[in-house]
């Protein structure tokens, strides 16, 4: 089974199959993906997404982001949902050159999870009650979705250090990453080196400040998110085998 994706104008769509749990059990491929904008879907990226059978879009980006970069192409049979989970927007390419770059999005992470409680519930919601493919993104796949993914295979008990390594692997879209900031902002500095970037140190900082503060991250999610034992056990059922 393939982990990365190839598409044309897509960077960073993966499968999140394949993943081993601690209780020996394994993630379905095919199942649930994660991925860089889907309004860059044209042509045959389009007829390549859609032999994939997903029947369920999660749209984790801002709704100015959506009216200014567009959608994922309507199509009878997806269901769409915008949920923005992060809500206070920051600028990349400005990050100060000299604070410690994966503190720092460490830190906008936990942000992400005390602000959108609400949206992260219900993205879970729709996750654990998707009975057909379905994917979640962002703008790059990287942060908004890194977190998600993050939490969808730490309720899996898949092993911190394969989910941490699942998160590095925007690594290899990232010259393609700033490749497309470049094509959009001519003429504008990218002021961090670090844009792009997700090594695992990121997501393991930030899973770590997560069980400090909340036991687990099922503790955080039982008990900042509201979501019952039920969904984990449906959630469970219908990605593992």
């Amino acid at each position: 089974m393939r982990r990365n994706i190839a598409f044309e104008h897509l960077h960073n769509f993966r499968d999140l199959g394949g993943y081993r749990t601690a209780d020996g059990r394994t993630v379905r491929w095919g199942r649930l993906f994660r991925s860089d904008s889907l309004a860059k879907l044209r042509g045959p990226d389009w007829d390549r997404f859609l032999a994939l059978g997903v029947r369920t879009v999660i749209d984790l980006r801002y709704p100015w982001e959506i009216e200014a970069k567009g959608r994922v192409p309507h199509h009878d049979g997806v269901a769409y949902h915008n949920l923005s989970i992060e809500h206070r927007p920051y600028d990349q390419a400005e990050i100060d050159p000299d604070v410690d770059p994966w503190r720092f999005l460490a830190d906008r992470y936990a942000e992400v999870a005390l602000d959108g409680v609400e949206e992260l519930r219900r993205t879970l919601e729709v996750i654990a009650s998707a009975d057909e493919p379905l994917v979640f993104h962002c703008a790059s796949g990287k942060d908004r979705t890194g977190l998600v993914a993050a939490l969808v295979l730490s309720l899996l008990q898949v092993r911190e250090g394969d989910i941490a390594a699942d998160f590095a692997l925007t690594e290899l879209a990232t010259g393609r990453l700033i490749a497309d900031w470049r094509a959009a902002n001519p003429g504008r500095e990218l002021k961090w080196p670090g844009y792009g970037r997700a090594p695992a140190e990121i997501m393991r900082l930030f899973l770590s400040d997560l069980t400090a503060a909340h036991g687990s991250v099922q503790g955080y999610v039982t008990d900042q998110l509201g979501v019952h034992e039920e969904l984990i056990l449906g959630l469970r059922s219908r990605l593992l085998h």
